[in-house]
């Protein structure tokens, strides 16, 4: 079973914009009857994803991504999925051995800018760089799946 474990943070400044590119991403939510289970679509470029992810323990949840034809994510995302959509430039920069991706949010969630990184273990030491702020992991109203049903523009 593929697990992710990540740590989510709000970003402070700009000085992070230099260190990495910025790929366009467009994904949108299924959701499901339990509340649980997370089944996205997603495009990246030319190319399109179908994720699953499962309870959230710790930092830690059961995570599956499979590539599936940019077309088809299209059309998951204009016919199965809640809108609106979530819109962001993702861009990924390599410090310290790990990947940051820091999230730069448009459409209904202009303004927002996160970063996540993804670890070994819960318990992976983490230098945070200086342009990282608040940690917002366990607010779950930073999640991509609860930011679709309640946008940053209405907070």
């Amino acid at each position: 079973m593929a697990i992710e474990i990540e740590r989510k943070f709000l970003v402070k400044g700009d000085s992070w914009r230099s260190l990495g590119t910025g790929k366009v991403y467009k994904q949108g939510y299924i959701l499901t009857q339990n509340k649980i289970t997370t089944v996205r679509a997603r495009i990246v470029g030319d190319r399109g994803y179908l994720t699953l992810k499962g309870k959230i323990k710790g930092l830690a949840r059961s995570e599956f991504e499979y590539p599936i034809p940019k077309e088809d994510a299209q059309i998951i995302l204009e016919t199965l999925c809640d809108s609106p959509l979530i819109e962001k430039i993702r861009y990924s920069i390599s410090l310290n051995n790990l990947v940051w991706e820091v999230d730069e949010f448009t459409g209904d969630n202009q303004g927002l800018i996160l970063a996540e990184v993804e670890l070994n273990d819960e318990n992976q030491y983490l230098k945070l760089p200086d342009w990282i702020g608040e940690e917002v992991t366990h607010d779950l109203k930073y999640y991509n799946v609860n930011l679709c049903q309640h946008p940053y523009k209405l907070w």
